[in-house]
């Protein structure tokens, strides 16, 4: 096996808790916005809200839409407005996932190079990385929206790898989502770190399946030095 070189980690649900930032805004929109005051009922919205949002892979102008038409607003919004909400409060709940400053940290003390690849607008992704103030624990950023190409096209892993400057035999990448993270990397010949969250494996991906799998980051450098891939 070649020795690691590089580890790439992606950003949503992997370095960022997603899943704790969507809940607490879809909580703070239901208090505020809807004509709902019954615990139990908002509660109900709320997990509509995230069902519908599909860990965030679904399109927001569709899933804006869908809310503005099916949620028991107090005053209705329009499209304009609710983008707005979204855009003014979402990140204001953001928090890194447990032991994310940690792992990347624990890599680099293992001489490794650090990337962050992820899919998204430019602004929005940036704008997490620097609030949550992970920019320089990295050595490289690859943002989906700065070059128009997302994962799992076998181009972004390209791009990451060339501004790491070394080769897809000597990069891991850690990350949450099966086709975009593992399957997807895979394919240019990086091994995948798959830390599990809420996705499960599909059954229709042939090949390409986790190197390693983890449930903490924290578990990410110990697992390369008992791997035997660093030099020592």
């Amino acid at each position: 096996m070649e020795r690691i070189k590089a580890v790439l980690f992606d950003l949503d649900n992997t370095l960022m808790d997603r899943d704790w930032t969507f809940r607490e805004f879809a909580s703070q929109l239901a208090r505020e916005r809807l004509k709902v005051s019954d615990p139990e009922e908002l509660e109900q919205w709320v997990a509509y809200m995230i069902e519908s949002d599909a860990d965030g892979y679904r399109p927001k102008e569709g899933f804006f839409r869908e809310l503005i038409e099916k949620l028991p607003w107090a005053i209705k919004p329009d499209l304009t407005e609710l983008k707005a909400y979204y855009d003014k409060n979402y990140m204001s709940h953001a928090r890194a996932m447990d032991h994310a400053v940690e792992a990347l940290e624990a890599c680099r003390s293992l001489g490794l190079k650090v990337g962050i690849i992820t899919n998204g607008f430019s602004h929005l992704q940036h704008g997490k990385i620097d609030l949550l103030e992970l920019r320089h624990h990295v050595d490289t950023i690859t943002v989906s929206g700065d070059i128009g190409i997302k994962k799992p096209d076998e181009r972004i892993y390209r791009i990451a790898l060339e501004k790491m400057d070394v080769r897809a035999e000597e990069t891991v990448i850690v990350g949450d989502h099966p086709r975009n993270d593992i399957w997807g990397a895979a394919k240019v010949g990086i091994r995948g770190i798959w830390l599990l969250r809420k996705h499960a494996w599909p059954s229709e991906l042939e090949g390409g399946t986790p190197w390693r799998t983890i449930h903490e980051l924290n578990e990410v450098a110990p697992l390369l030095r008992a791997c035997c891939l660093l030099d020592e």
